[in-house]
């Protein structure tokens, strides 16, 4: 049964306080104003018979005089067929000038798939990067961050993995999105010929800081329903340090007692409350979530990746435009290396991590002056190779593709015993036409 009040006590920012009963946690409520527009509130705190509600849209125009009807349901997001290829924004309302979505209404921030029919998982999602797919693979049912700092391209990098992904539906949750970048996913949807499976929830800077937080559990609420349906989805959010900002912004606004660095004591659970949407459904489809994660002044200890990385299964760090080998990691990978890809995968990966890391040793000697030994210069070689070939975003190639190459690194660069490979996987994969050149 709905219930209306027609007296707002208080409004402070987005928030607005009534004193009602027989009101739950979340429930929604529609305020109708006096000029004939309605906006929606949900319920965030309840004191007695004092209930707080943040408004979903901006305030402007709302007085204490306006009603108030509680609905007697949670917020929820439409989902269907016709939901692909749409965008919308933080509350599920189209903003690119299409029609309203028809289709079920489901409840976001229900809660994570019922461990009990999850399974491990076993299969890789094949993104075309080499330092994904060789050295830190990305395995469905994954939750993983992208750590990087403003101004590097993640959502260039997100864009890819996008288009070369085999999912097959691909949702794209952005939170503090400038026009720019908007339109960036927009351009490039329609440019890869993906925009027939992509859905996009956008929140664009200048919208409510509210809507924000809206944003993942909408494209969550649908990529479970997807998932039900036996759909292998993605689902790309950027930037979740905005997604946290605006949690601090409305924990600020109620007087709550802040934790690290001004972020509520509750930031790990919100956090963790979205990636364990992650899953693996025995029997039907898949979520796999990729989220960015900006680190203000590069900082690894700031609250929002220190959290993300306590409840996620790795990370891919982007720094100077590259995904660094040395500070990402995918904890997954083992289920997949060498089981479900080529023999040599583990043991080619690993030597050219280890190649890599020494040749940085020789870049140190070489800056600082000292005599280079011919070892130093096959790694020199070598780093700028591996550089060029595996470490640039630019570059496609499908796995096996990047692991022939990767051999056709070593060869060109090391003889067969100065890899450090045992020698029956050596003579398997070492190519026969440098092996020749090398034995003449």
């Amino acid at each position: 049964m709905k219930i209306t009040y027609d007296k707002i006590n208080t409004m402070r920012g987005n928030l607005i306080s009534v004193t009602a009963k027989g009101v739950g946690l979340n429930e929604l409520a529609r305020v109708d104003l006096k000029n004939g527009r309605s906006v929606y509130a949900s319920v965030l705190r309840i004191e007695g018979d004092q209930v707080t509600l943040q408004v979903f849209q901006s305030t402007r125009g709302i007085s204490t005089g306006d009603r108030v009807t509680f609905l007697n349901r949670q917020m929820q997001a439409t989902f269907g067929e016709t939901l692909l290829g749409r965008r919308l924004n933080g509350v599920g309302e189209p903003i690119d000038g299409g029609p309203a979505v028809i289709g079920e209404n489901v409840n976001i921030a229900a809660n994570s798939f019922n461990p009990v029919k999850r399974v491990v998982p076993r299969e890789i999602v094949r993104t075309n990067i080499p330092m994904i797919d060789v050295f830190n693979c990305l395995v469905k049912s994954q939750k993983i961050p992208i750590f990087s700092v403003a101004g590097e391209p993640y959502n260039a990098l997100l864009m890819r993995i996008a288009n070369q992904t085999d999912a097959d539906v691909v949702i794209i949750g952005g939170m503090g999105l400038t026009f720019k970048e908007y339109q960036a996913f927009i351009d490039n949807a329609e440019q890869a010929g993906t925009m027939n499976k992509t859905v996009m929830f956008i929140h664009r800077a200048t919208d409510p800081a509210v809507e924000c937080l809206l944003v993942p559990d909408m494209a969550l609420a649908c990529a479970e329903r997807f998932a039900t349906e036996g759909k292998t989805v993605l689902v790309l959010l950027t930037d979740m340090t905005s997604f946290a900002d605006a949690i601090k912004e409305i924990a600020i606004t109620m007087d709550q007692v802040p934790s690290n660095r001004g972020y509520p004591g509750s930031l790990y659970s919100d956090l963790a409350s979205r990636y364990e949407k992650a899953v693996l459904i025995e029997g039907s489809g898949s979520i796999t979530i990729i989220g960015v994660t900006t680190m203000p002044g590069d900082d690894v200890t700031h609250p929002v990746p220190d959290n993300t990385g306590y409840i996620t299964e790795g990370q891919f760090y982007l720094h100077e435009g590259r995904i660094d080998p040395f500070g990402s990691l995918s904890r997954l990978k083992q289920l997949v290396i060498g089981k479900v890809t080529r023999e040599d995968h583990g043991d080619l990966a690993n030597a050219m991590i280890r190649l890599y890391a020494e040749s940085k040793k020789a870049r140190e000697r070489q800056a600082m002056g000292f005599k280079l030994s011919r070892w130093d210069e096959k790694l020199l070689t070598y780093s700028h190779l591996f550089e060029e070939r595996m470490m640039n975003l630019e570059v496609n190639y499908t796995l096996e593709q990047a692991l022939d190459l990767g051999w056709q690194t070593l060869a060109e660069c090391f003889q067969p015993d100065e890899v450090g490979i045992k020698q029956s996987v050596v003579n398997k994969y070492w190519p026969k036409v440098a092996q020749a050149v090398q034995t003449s």
